[in-house]
């Protein structure tokens, strides 16, 4: 984790591509001869799989300060003049070709929301592109060429778990736009939490040059091969510094392999609610060291409880690969493919103890049933879910938590003009309380004069009337 007191910007890039080849002995150069050797060969070889990402997306341009004037838009309705127009915008990233078919892996954030998205390859030539899958939580998304008239070079995936601090490595991508651009550097840091918001945020640090334009472009080792995406650079000035991130090509893998194999990724669910430890929570608990993730709650009925996990617990492995917080544990947990068990190491009462837990999908990895609410009615653009112990746990709620949870809410909707955000919780509506989720749909979907809403967001609970 940086330190809270460095003032930072941390730009949306990265970086992506692997190439398979035999591990070769980790050593110094042993001669100025050595020291003269080219990286030439390397990029030869992988550079045709790095591909420059355009997308096109639409957003909204106020063009009156009068836009957003509720007395306006009341007045006007629909057809206020004043009102934000669309307006076409166009970002540039990179990309990696991981399979010979034409499936690309980039960052979620270069292409999420695009109406239109190409690729160009390094000998010119473009290509449109269909979003096969879009992963906000890994920021990852999975590219397909559309109608591929010939078998594309591609990358093979190294192990991420492999990489050592000080190993060598190159970033391919496309910064600023000047076209394909090789640098090189080292594994400056691994296992860098707290970089960007997303929830499996567990990156590769790397000095190697990386600048805007260099999202899902390629990381790659002294093999040729993918270890890592490139997503995000530390900066003051928008520009390079010598940090850059990574995300550990682990789990772009799982990505990649969730795109190839019908675009839906079915994460193990495994029923804990997980805390960082502190020095004060390391002392009172006896440990040596303020490392692990402690076992908060346990869920019942899931795979934590039915292998004897408890409350007070800490993780500190998975497989006998380390845990150092939970944010740690939860990537570990991430590229874990659904089937069989995984060692799950913890200390107890200051003895360490290893289990077999099984890697199950949430309820048998069945999507969740919800309801979308359309029509004449303020609550018109919400898509909601009864609350699951899942679900409780994505938000950040008890295991033993009830209601129906808002999982999205269309822009620019009635929902949204009433106030209602992704995550809310509906307790109750006027004064019936919401835990079925078709008696939710039914009541929301109908005209009421007025609306009591008590709902739960966050930590605090808010109630408020609104007229129908």
């Amino acid at each position: 984790m940086l330190p809270k007191w460095l003032p930072s910007v941390f730009v949306a890039l990265a970086l992506i591509s692997p190439l398979q080849a035999t591990a070769q002995e980790r050593r110094l150069p042993q001669s100025q001869g050595e020291l003269q050797l080219s990286y030439a060969p390397i990029v030869r070889e992988v550079a045709p799989a790095v591909v420059n990402v355009y997308a096109t997306t639409l957003t909204r341009q106020n063009i009156s300060p009068f836009a957003n004037d509720p007395f306006f838009n009341r007045f006007f309705g629909r057809n206020n003049p004043f009102q934000s127009r669309p307006r076409e915008s166009q970002s540039l990233g990179s990309g990696v070709i991981v399979d010979s078919s034409g499936v690309i892996l980039t960052n979620s954030h270069v292409v999420s929301g695009a109406t239109d998205i190409r690729i160009a390859l390094t000998d010119g030539r473009e290509y449109n592109v269909d979003l096969v899958l879009d992963d906000e939580k890994t920021d990852l998304a999975v590219l397909k060429i559309r109608d591929p008239d010939r078998q594309f070079p591609a990358l093979s995936f190294g192990d991420s778990d492999r990489l050592e601090v000080g190993d060598l490595v190159l970033a391919i991508g496309n910064p600023f736009g000047v076209g394909q651009t090789v640098t090189s550097g080292i594994v400056s840091a691994l296992a860098r939490t707290g970089v960007e918001t997303s929830d499996y945020g567990f990156f590769i640090q790397t000095d190697a040059a990386i600048n805007p334009g260099n999202s899902g472009g390629a990381l790659v080792d002294m093999q040729g091969r993918l270890v890592g995406v490139n997503s995000a650079i530390f900066t003051r000035s928008g520009g390079s510094l010598g940090i850059g991130f990574a995300i550990p090509a682990n789990m772009a893998k799982v990505v990649a392999n969730a795109g190839l194999n019908g675009g839906e990724i079915i994460r193990p669910w495994f029923g804990v609610a997980l805390q960082d430890i502190n020095t004060d929570i390391a002392d009172s608990l006896g440990l040596e060291a303020p490392h692990g993730a402690l076992i908060a709650e346990v869920a019942k009925e899931s795979p934590a409880e039915a292998a004897g996990l408890k409350s007070g617990d800490v993780i500190i492995a998975i497989d006998g690969l380390e845990v150092a917080d939970s944010r740690a544990f939860n990537f570990r947990l991430a590229t874990k493919q659904v089937g069989g068990t995984a060692e799950v190491t913890f200390i107890r009462q200051g003895q360490p103890q290893t289990v077999a837990v099984a890697l199950k999908a949430y309820a048998d990895g069945a999507p969740g049933q919800q309801v979308q609410i359309s029509g004449n009615t303020r609550f018109a653009g919400v898509i909601a879910q009864q609350l699951t112990p899942n679900l409780a746990q994505e938000y950040g709620m008890s295991f033993e938590a009830e209601g129906i949870v808002i999982t999205d809410v269309a822009p620019n909707s009635p929902a949204d003009a009433m106030g209602l955000r992704k995550g809310d919780v509906i307790l109750s509506l006027n004064g019936e309380e919401m835990k079925d989720l078709d008696r939710f749909g039914k009541l929301a979907s109908s005209r009421q004069r007025g609306w009591q809403i008590v709902l739960q967001r966050g930590n605090q609970v808010i109630r408020s009337f609104v007229s129908g």
